[in-house]
């Protein structure tokens, strides 16, 4: 019976092979460790190589009526410097307001006596500071985790935002002995992850700059539903009503196996479906949303449930936007959605899944008997069960086997062997070997660290592509983003202003740190030539260094302008050390009648202690003598 039992459960069985959720896992994490390994948000913010409307140089000239011309200035010049203030400080404000400060534009023609800056890259490496605290206090590493796997699962991720949000902060203050709340509000930028299930763009484009209008399908909980008519604009009229007439989430087909339930009707019935317009209409019907206009077609964002509009305002970017991101794993040129992981492998993954399952039934009967049994042999009435010492009963006089055994033949070999053909076929589909996830054994060229350096540098061409697309598609638009908001939102303007340009950081964190920083290394050796020492960036070379080791090159190496600080006093220190040393002993040379360090008076050799010319020649047996005394005594001769 357990025989039996074990023989139809396995003949029932649906295997799949989960390959797909390795490989998919496997690039997800190659991502993930690729661009935030370094601790750092790979991206940063650059001036154009000829910045506009700020200057790329700025020199002050010099004043010899006024004091030295320097950026500290002079007594009685009104520029008290303020407690506390650095370096840094006064040379951003000077960036700042360079203009007011009596700086011209250009570089300086002597440097030696002309302060210069860069007000541009002053205004670059603000923005950049600015970005990536602002994406650090939003999370959005975070966000963008859920975007890479949904990337690698189904082809494209979709990013929403950056949106204005308001952050509380916390605080606490003493007064009078007691501890008083205090709580702070400060607008930030805000981003969403939104599931490629719930986007719905034009079904006529192929790109986001394609579209005519893009739709985001919400979920809401009562709770959340009602808290709508907090949010800016919205109608609490209209959200009213929608909450007296109930819940209207309608159910998608997908649904039930994207979450794995049969009864999905019963887990939504008090959910609201809310529909998130961002795109054109016409002006007739902007003017009968409330929003006047002269232009034939309006960018809205209108909110809708049911058939009740629950917001209908203007787009409220400046450049008009839509306000998502689209990133695809592999590009698809034809198509809005891009190619993923699971949908490469997908053949494959349906024949290896196909021969598994051949295996096993074939296992199930070449590993058990079949009997082939003729009853008439037998005497009636007997049981058929099989067990060890089990007796049946013939009829006398019937010639032949009552009861015979049939053999299936194994074929499980030649399956399990198509099996990893087609794995193999899985790797070559989605460039994702599988020794670069973690497949045991060790064949061929990974027997060595040279091999398999060799093989993990061959797998990471696939995942440069991939990168490569996430510097295009998302982080440039991203950067290009966020730059938008805090020139339109944020109140540091003056200070970031300036003509800058994104610059992702993706591909440049893809080589792997040891060969980078030994590529780094050999160029530091081969550039130690004094002829070709002036045209390198020793301090560019330093920062790189200092990342392939996980070091943050702003704590352990100093600007050049703080180099060269330390470097004057590091050399008069040693300066003074080393003139103290000579000066001492100079004048121990100097005194008259004096004998240098070391020497003695009574050395008859002539190798010191101030006697001139040979000196007495040392006899054998004597100190000084160049070998030791070998002539044997009187006493010695005579024994």
């Amino acid at each position: 019976m357990v025989q039996k039992w074990l023989f139809v459960k396995m003949k029932s069985l649906e295997f799949f092979v989960k390959v797909t959720k390795t490989k998919v896992l496997a690039a997800f994490g190659q991502i993930i460790e690729v661009l935030f390994s370094q601790g750092k948000f790979p991206l940063g913010v650059e001036p154009t190589p000829v910045p506009e409307d700020t200057p790329e140089y700025a020199h002050l000239k010099p004043k010899p009526m006024q004091g030295p011309p320097d950026p500290y200035g002079f007594n009685g010049d009104g520029r008290q410097i303020p407690p506390g203030a650095t370096a840094d400080m006064l040379m951003q404000n000077l960036a700042q307001e360079y203009n007011n400060l009596g700086f011209d534009e250009g570089p300086a023609p002597d440097l030696k006596s002309m302060p210069q800056i860069e007000p541009a890259r002053l205004a670059a490496e603000k923005m950049q500071k600015l970005i990536h605290d602002q994406l650090e206090e939003t999370q959005a590493i975070t966000t963008l985790r859920h975007v890479f796997f949904e990337m690698c699962l189904l082809g494209s991720g979709v990013l929403k935002g950056p949106f204005t949000a308001e952050k509380r902060y916390h605080s606490f203050s003493k007064e009078e002995d007691m501890q008083v709340y205090m709580q702070k509000v400060k607008t930030v930028p805000k981003l969403e992850a939104v599931s490629c299930w719930n986007f719905y763009p034009d079904p006529n484009a192929t790109s986001l700059e394609d579209c005519d209008y893009v739709i985001q399908r919400h979920s809401l909980n009562r709770q959340q539903f009602s808290d709508l008519r907090y949010m800016p604009l919205f109608n609490v009229e209209m959200v009213d009503e929608c909450l007296k007439d109930g819940p209207n989430y309608q159910v998608r087909g997908y649904e039930s196996s994207l979450y794995d339930r049969e009864t999905v009707e019963s887990i939504y019935k008090n959910r609201f479906e809310v529909l998130e317009y961002w795109g054109t209409i016409n002006k007739d019907l902007a003017n009968q949303c409330g929003i006047e206009t002269d232009s034939e077609i309006v960018n809205v964002n209108a909110w809708i449930c049911g058939n009740k509009v629950l917001r209908m305002v203007e787009n409220p970017f400046t450049p008009t936007r839509i306000p998502f991101i689209v990133c695809p794993y592999e590009l698809n040129p034809y198509q809005f959605f891009g190619i993923g992981v699971a949908e490469n492998m997908e053949d494959s993954q349906q024949i290896m899944n196909g021969h598994a399952r051949m295996a096993i039934d074939n296992l199930a009967l070449s590993g058990n008997l079949v009997f082939d049994v003729d009853e008439t042999q037998l005497v009636p009435g007997q049981d058929m069960k099989i067990f060890p010492g089990k007796i049946f009963r013939r009829q006398s006089g019937q010639p032949g086997t009552a009861i015979n055994s049939l053999k299936f033949p194994n074929n499980t070999q030649e399956n399990m062997m198509m099996f990893d053909r087609f794995r193999q076929l899985a790797d070559e589909a989605t460039g994702i070997p599988s020794y670069s996830h973690g497949q045991t054994g060790v064949t061929g060229m990974t027997r060595t660290a040279a091999g398999m350096s060799m093989l993990m540098g061959a797998a990471a061409l696939s995942i440069k592509t991939v990168i490569k697309n996430i510097d295009d598609y998302l982080l440039k638009p991203l950067g290009d983003n966020f730059f938008l908001w805090n020139m339109q939102f944020s109140d540091d303007k003056p200070e970031i202003k300036g003509d800058l340009a994104i610059k992702p950081r993706g591909t440049s964190s893809l080589m792997q740190k040891e060969v980078r920083s030994q590529r780094l290394i050999t160029f530091m050796q081969t550039c130690a030539n004094p002829s070709l020492a002036p045209f390198v960036k020793w301090h560019t070379i330093l920062k790189e260094v200092a990342k392939t080791l996980d070091i943050d090159p702003e704590q352990v190496i100093n600007d050049p302008e703080k180099a060269a600080i330390f470097a004057n006093i590091m050399g008069a220190a040693s300066g003074t050390q080393n003139n103290q040393a000579a000066v001492g002993e100079q004048s121990a040379m100097e005194t008259p009648g004096g004998i240098p360090p070391g020497a003695s008076a009574t050395d008859p050799t002539g190798n010191g202690g101030g006697n001139i010319g040979v000196g007495n020649i040392p006899m054998p047996g004597e100190a000084g003598f160049a070998s030791p005394a070998t002539t044997p005594r009187r006493s010695e001769q005579e024994e």
